[in-house]
């Protein structure tokens, strides 16, 4: 009675722990943007199991086991997908934008080149960055473009 959910949990939890030793071995399977996902597959394969061995062993009938064993396993593949969709839109390596940003000249700045700190989310770091004219050290600038990983800025008058 057991039998069935103890092997696909087995299975899904094998190739999670293979997904996690052997790095994105599952990143194969992905169709989708990431909503037919193989990690989110072996997630509801576990699940599956998991719920059916627990609730078959808890004296329900076997139909109830395979019922909620089928319905938890859904939902946590809906989860992992929506999460795994969004962990890799995430890590893309596309730096944000940064048009419209504030901050202060850490050097001057001209067609040269020189540098900025910006005041704006996950902005930890300075960044290269270029103006038309020369902008002196210390003065308030906004981005006006953004070049690959340095930032064209103007003078902020505001």
């Amino acid at each position: 009675m057991l039998l069935p959910f103890l092997i696909v949990g087995g299975i899904g939890l094998t190739l999670l722990v293979v997904s996690l030793v052997i790095s994105d071995v599952l990143d194969h399977f992905e169709l989708g943007d990431g909503m037919i996902s193989g990690t989110a597959l072996s997630v509801a394969l576990t699940v599956f199991g998991a719920a059916g061995a627990i609730t078959a062993s808890s004296g329900l009938d076997l139909v109830w086991a395979y019922v909620l064993a089928i319905g938890l396993a859904i939902a946590a593949y809906v989860v992992s997908a929506l999460t795994v969709r969004s962990l890799a839109a995430s890590s893309d390596g596309v730096p944000a934008s940064a048009v419209g940003l504030t901050g202060v000249a850490t050097s001057e700045i001209g067609a040269g080149g020189g540098e900025v700190s910006l005041d704006g989310p996950g902005e930890l770091e300075r960044r290269l960055a270029f103006a038309d004219g020369s902008i002196p050290e210390g003065a308030r600038v906004r981005v006006v473009a953004h070049a690959g990983s340095r930032v064209k800025v103007v003078a902020d008058r505001d």
